[in-house]
Formats: C-alpha cells, sequence, structure tokens
C-alpha cells in the first residue's frame, strides 16, 4: 500500500499540542495528515497540493477564521468541495448553524475524546467511499470494492494500486464466480488473441493473490481448480 492511496487529511487547529494530538491518532489509522496552524496556509496550500479527502477546522483562527475559510474554499471547489469536519470550543445553536449551512458536515465541540474524533472521520471517510460506489457500478466481496466504472480496487477506503493488467484479470475473475476458467480461456478474454504466452495468466494471478489474499499460497478468493484453471470463490461475493 502507497501513501498516495491512504486518505488525506487537513487539520487547521492553532493550538500546536492539540493539532500534534489529532494528527497522532489520525496517524495511527493510517490517515495521513496536513497540519496547518493558520488558515491563509491551508489555503494557499490547498489549490497546489493534493487535494484533501476531509478537513478538521476549528473557528478560532488568526486573521482569517474558519468561517471565512470555508467561504472561500466554498468559491474555490463549489459542489465538489472537500468534507469538512468543524472542531471548536465555540458551541452556540448560531455559530453550529452557521458552520453547518455554509458547508461544513459536522459540528463537535472542544473539548472532545480523540478516539471518538477519529471514529468519527473514518465513518465520514466511508461515506464518502459509498457514496462514490453508489455513483458507479460496484462489485464487492469482504472488505474489497470493485469499482469498474472508474477500474479502480479498493479495500475499505484505500486503494489497492493494480496495474491495468491486473485489474483487467480479477474484473473477468469476479464477473464469473464460480466458474473453473482455464489459462487460455483467461488469455484469450484478457490478452484478445488466439495464441501467446499462457504462463502470463500464472504471473498476474500470483500478483493478485500478493495484493488481495491474507495468505497467498493458501488464496481464499482467486482458488485454483487443480488441472482446469482458476475460479473465484462466488461465497466472498456481496451482494
Amino acid at each position: 500500500m502507497t501513501e498516495a492511496n491512504n486518505p488525506f487529511i487537513y487539520v487547521i487547529e492553532d493550538e500546536e499540542a492539540i493539532s500534534n494530538l489529532i494528527c497522532m491518532y489520525l496517524e495511527k489509522s493510517d490517515i495521513i495528515t496536513s497540519p496547518f496552524y493558520n488558515a491563509e496556509d491551508a489555503l494557499k496550500k490547498i489549490t497546489n497540493d493534493r487535494k484533501p479527502d476531509l478537513i478538521i477546522l476549528d473557528l478560532n483562527l488568526p486573521q482569517m477564521s474558519g468561517f471565512e475559510f470555508l467561504e472561500e474554499i466554498k468559491k474555490i471547489f463549489n459542489k465538489d468541495m472537500p468534507s469538512v469536519m468543524i472542531l471548536s470550543a465555540r458551541d452556540s445553536d448560531e455559530d453550529i448553524i452557521k458552520g453547518l449551512e455554509i458547508g461544513a458536515e459536522e459540528f463537535i465541540t472542544k473539548p472532545f475524546s480523540p478516539k471518538v474524533l477519529v471514529a468519527r472521520v473514518m465513518a465520514n471517510l466511508r461515506r464518502q467511499n459509498d457514496a462514490v460506489a453508489k455513483a458507479e457500478e460496484s462489485i464487492r466481496f469482504d472488505d474489497f470494492s470493485l469499482l469498474t466504472n472508474s477500474c479502480v480496487l479498493k479495500k475499505g477506503n484505500v486503494k489497492i494500486p493494480l496495474s491495468s493488467k491486473e485489474y483487467e484479470v480479477l474484473e473477468y475473475l469476479v464477473k464469473h464466480p464460480g466458474e473453473e476458467l482455464s489459462p487460455d480461456v483467461l488469455f484469450k478474454a484478457i490478452w484478445k488473441v488466439e495464441f501467446g504466452d499462457l504462463t502470463a495468466v500464472a504471473v498476474y494471478i500470483q500478483r493478485l493473490r500478493k495484493k488481495i489474499e491474507k495468505d497467498p499460497s493458501n488464496p481464499q478468493y482467486i482458488q485454483t481448480a487443480f488441472g482446469k484453471g482458476y475460479i473465484f470463490n462466488k461465497d466472498k461475493l456481496i451482494k
């Protein structure tokens, strides 16, 4: 798993101790964090950096307030605005309503539990992942989602890097669950030629097993039908 595939979060909080605490707990959950101690630096970075999957935002910031930052990124991203969770000591109904109206999805008041904050972040990321999956055809097996429109495999919220041929082999297998597929059948279907080196099929099966199987030597998804080829375990599919 590469860092580029992990969820990426901006933490905009001017109190360094609180920022460090939030980042530490998030990073324990394999989330990449980018801390900012003021909104201006975050605003400059967000237009040139990888778009964050989520922003944790304090309201009481020096110079530019959290509300002003929200208004600015709303102009930049319009409907494609990153998900925002406000984390603030301000807890009046007016502040909460204003934050949600501008575009924040959640308003969490201080003091807060870091573990609860991480749980809310993970729930938010799952909702985002589910929304993407619903927007296109998705084939699910256990914790994996194969998004066939965008040719992406995810485990939970995290992308599993696949080459184009690895993806094609996996997609063909999951679309023919329970079928015994010989190397010849797979080669013709995926490489689109009548003749070639059939050992390529075994190479790609081995690569896929290393990426999705807990124990590649005892595969639970892509199984071997001895003397016949390969079979995707249909019992693993979630309907």
